[in-house]
Order: structure tokens, then C-alpha cells, then sequence
């Protein structure tokens, strides 16, 4: 079933650069048992095709990467480094592995909720800190493995356009990853406190 406030499934059909520019401003949302959190974009990272040796799918399909094969709009999740979930949203068309990495959200509903989670030896954790970094997003959030392959029009976990602008798009390099570091496949909204240092 659809939920009439996510976006659609062609908005994710797009050239990658274009869905990580137009992610900003856009709002993830998670339901669950726990309650329903959301914060909206701030930061975005793009990774496109098997010729990007930082993607995923650089060294072809696999069972880990599969769902970048996959349709558009579609979540791709993985273990980081055995520590941290990162969501990623599949984009482009099925049978070409591409996908935006988000980075970043400012809170925007369930912050004691996320506080919860990502308490840290009973240390407070400040708004903008909360879901700074993909992996801090996916905590804050809620989000696991469990929810590798949902669909991104969906209920559970799903992205809105609820109409927020918040400021100028900035473009750099990638950041956190060894290879193709030069790329300029980050966008994120410039100044904005919540933001990966």
C-alpha cells in the first residue's frame, strides 16, 4: 500500500545526482512499535554504477548489493564496518546499480525517541548532533538490516515531500570512503549546524 504523502516512484527513477540534489528538504520518515521518528534531509552523498570504484557495485552484483540492482525508490541498507547501518535510497533504473547515501537530518518529530537510542553512557545528546552522520541517522532512527530491501513509497520507512526549503546546495567531494574521493557527489545545505563535520 502507498502512502499518499511519499514521494513517488519516479521521482527516484532519476540520474542520481539529480535524486541526492532533490533529497534535501525532503523528510525520512520511520514508524515502528517504538513510535514514529522523522528529520528532514540535509546531506546526501551519491554512488552510480559499477565504473564508481567507491560504489558498492563496483566489483559486480553480489547478495550484499543486490537491492541496488533492484528498482528505484527502494531502501539499501548495510553493516558499516561492523558497527554502524547506513541507508541508502536506490535510484536510477532497475538493473543499474545506483544509490544516494544519506548523510544527515535535522529532527524534526519522536526526539526523545531518538535520544533513547543513541544515549550515550548517560551523556545528553544536542538536536543537531542527533542524527549527524549516517550512521548516528540510522540509530537515532531505528533502523536496521530488518528493514534492507522496503520500499521507500511505503509506510514503514518512507520519504516525503512536505514543501521545507531550507537554504543554498552545496557540492563537494565525498567523504569516508578511500577511493574516487575527488568526485564532487556530496550535496548538502550550506551552513546548516546539522551537517557532517
Amino acid at each position: 500500500m502507498t502512502n499518499s504523502s511519499s514521494l513517488p516512484r519516479d521521482f527516484y527513477a532519476a540520474p542520481t545526482l539529480t535524486v541526492a540534489e532533490a533529497l534535501l528538504g525532503k523528510v525520512l520518515v520511520h514508524s515502528s512499535s517504538e513510535g514514529t521518528v522523522a528529520g528532514t534531509i540535509v546531506e546526501t552523498e551519491a554512488y552510480i554504477g559499477q565504473d564508481d570504484p567507491a560504489c558498492h557495485a563496483s566489483t559486480g552484483l553480489t547478495k550484499r548489493n543486490a537491492p541496488m540492482y533492484g528498482p528505484p525508490g527502494k531502501a539499501y541498507i548495510y553493516l558499516n564496518y561492523g558497527v554502524h547501518f547506513l541507508l541508502n535510497a536506490v535510484t536510477e533504473k532497475e538493473g543499474f546499480p545506483a544509490a544516494v547515501l544519506i548523510r544527515a537530518l535535522e529532527p524534526l518529530s519522536g526526539m526523545n525517541l531518538m535520544r533513547r537510542r543513541r544515549i550515550i553512557k548517560s551523556r545528553d545528546i544536542a538536536l543537531n548532533d542527533l542524527c549527524r552522520g549516517p550512521g548516528n541517522l540510522t540509530r537515532a532512527l531505528g533502523i536496521t538490516l530488518a528493514e534492507n530491501g522496503f520500499d521507500l513509497t511505503g509506510r514503514q520507512l518512507r520519504i516525503e515531500n512536505r514543501g521545507i526549503v531550507l537554504g543554498t546546495v552545496a557540492h563537494g567531494p565525498r567523504v569516508g570512503i578511500r577511493v574516487a574521493t575527488d568526485r564532487p557527489w556530496r550535496c548538502w545545505i550550506d551552513g546548516h549546524p546539522c551537517v557532517s563535520r
